[in-house]
Order: structure tokens, then C-alpha cells, then sequence
């Protein structure tokens, strides 16, 4: 019987436990980019090994699966991973399940979770996805200050804009999945450059694996701007989005 479950679900019958912290993310659809060498188990007593072993349930658990709440979930994450895989999994519970977030705080008051209360209260929620979760700590651990989500006029709504001219998108694994968004991301970096902004993007494989990259190109463009000042963007009318060239482009027949 246990062959027909998943193997975390497998591992907590075997345990007489829960599958819970980063074991239970992909259940809820929590944000998690790498699956855990080990199981992480729920358990209220001290029987067994080769799994990480959780001892609080604070909330009832799923009525018919072995798999811990979600706020458990996300409070056990928060005290045993490291951001931002903590914070991604904790983002993720607020954006798609409407966990609280003075719940989770309320919850980690006492001072052995003084590190997680102190991750919560930095979350930034703007976040859309876990590679912006990602870059967000990226940035934060290296001192570059940033806006996030912001809408600039003539251009639309950003990832992050740093110091006021440069634009950093990190683009997910589905951008540019047709013609017809590609045409419109090209007329969106144009409108970027003749409105005064310079743009850098990433796909995700950047922020995760070569972080050193993308900030030494930040930290580059930001040292261009403060040695060479030009037009700071923002303090000219914007262009109209809708003039020849940049407004959206139409769908074209046979996807070309």
C-alpha cells in the first residue's frame, strides 16, 4: 500500500507522524525550489530516525491525508530553513492560501524564534513568484536597495527599480512563451530605454546559480549612472505607450 502513496506520505504512515515543514510545501502548492534530502515529520514522540522530526502541532491537520496544517507548515519552516527557501515557502502560504501573516508572528513570539519573527517581519509581499523571493534576498544581502512591483508610466509594471532609473526583471519560466508576448516585451524594453531607464533581466538559472553575476552587472550599471549622470528617467513626460512602436501588438495569424 505504501508503494501507491507519495514517498512523504509514505515516510509519515511508516512513522505514525505528519509530512510537514519543506515535506508538505508541494501539497499546498507552497513556493520551494528544492525538494529536502530527507523527510520532514510531525511527530509527538521519539520513535524512529532518518528523518527530520518536528515536535509542535499547533492547528488541526488534514482530516484524510498525513500531512500537517498549513500554518503548521509554514511555522515549522520558518525555525528550520534558512532564507530564502523560509521566507519563499512563507510568501507563497500568504499570497495563495491567505495565511495570516500576524498569526504566523503571533505564533513565533518567544525567543528561540527571534530569527524567524525577524524574517517575517522583512517579507515582502509584492513578490510574485519564488525567483523574486529569491532576488529580493539576493539583493538585501548585498546592501543594493530596491522598489518592487512598481508601475513607471509610459513603460508598465516592473519587477524591481533601483535607484530610480534601472529596471531588473527576472523572468519565469513560462516568459515569452508565444510570439505575441515576445513582440510585446520588445516594445516594452524600447519604451524602457527612450523613456530614460536602463533594464537588465534575468532568467531564473542567473539569480539561483550565478548570483555573483547579476549583482557585479548591477552594481555596474548603478556605478555608470553615478559616475556619468545623464537624464535621470522620470523627469521628462513620459512617452504614450500607445504611439507607432510601442503600444501591444496584435496577434498575427499563424504565430509569426
Amino acid at each position: 500500500m505504501l508503494r501507491d502513496h507519495k514517498p512523504e506520505f509514505a515516510a509519515a504512515i511508516r512513522h505514525n507522524a505528519l509530512a510537514s515543514c519543506a515535506s508538505a510545501a508541494k501539497h499546498f502548492g507552497l513556493w520551494l525550489r528544492t525538494a529536502p534530502s530527507e523527510h520532514h515529520l510531525t511527530c509527538d514522540h521519539g520513535h524512529g530516525s532518518g528523518f527530520i522530526r518536528h515536535r509542535t502541532a499547533r492547528f488541526e491537520p488534514h482530516p484524510t491525508l498525513p500531512v500537517a496544517a498549513i500554518e503548521d507548515v509554514v511555522l515549522q519552516a520558518m525555525t528550520c530553513l534558512e532564507p530564502p527557501a523560509s521566507t519563499a515557502i512563507a510568501t507563497s502560504a500568504i499570497r495563495l492560501h491567505g495565511v495570516p501573516l500576524a498569526l504566523l508572528k503571533e505564533h513565533l513570539r518567544g525567543d528561540r524564534s527571534r530569527p524567524a519573527l525577524t524574517a517575517l517581519h522583512e517579507l515582502d509581499l509584492r513578490a510574485e513568484s519564488i525567483v523574486e523571493v529569491d532576488a529580493q534576498h539576493l539583493f538585501r544581502a548585498h546592501g543594493i536597495a530596491f522598489d518592487a512591483q512598481v508601475a513607471i508610466p509610459g513603460v508598465g509594471r516592473v519587477d524591481f527599480l533601483l535607484e530610480g532609473f534601472l529596471i531588473v526583471e527576472v523572468d519565469g519560466f513560462a516568459f515569452h512563451s508565444n510570439r505575441h508576448a515576445f513582440r510585446n516585451d520588445l516594445a516594452r524594453n524600447n519604451a524602457s530605454t527612450v523613456n530614460g531607464y536602463a533594464v537588465l533581466r534575468y532568467p531564473p538559472e542567473v539569480i539561483w546559480f550565478e548570483p555573483e553575476r547579476a549583482i557585479a552587472e548591477i552594481r555596474a550599471a548603478l556605478r555608470l549612472r553615478r559616475d556619468a549622470p545623464a537624464q535621470l528617467a522620470g523627469n521628462h513626460p513620459p512617452l504614450d505607450p500607445g504611439f507607432p512602436g510601442f503600444s501591444p501588438l496584435p496577434r498575427l495569424q499563424n504565430g509569426r
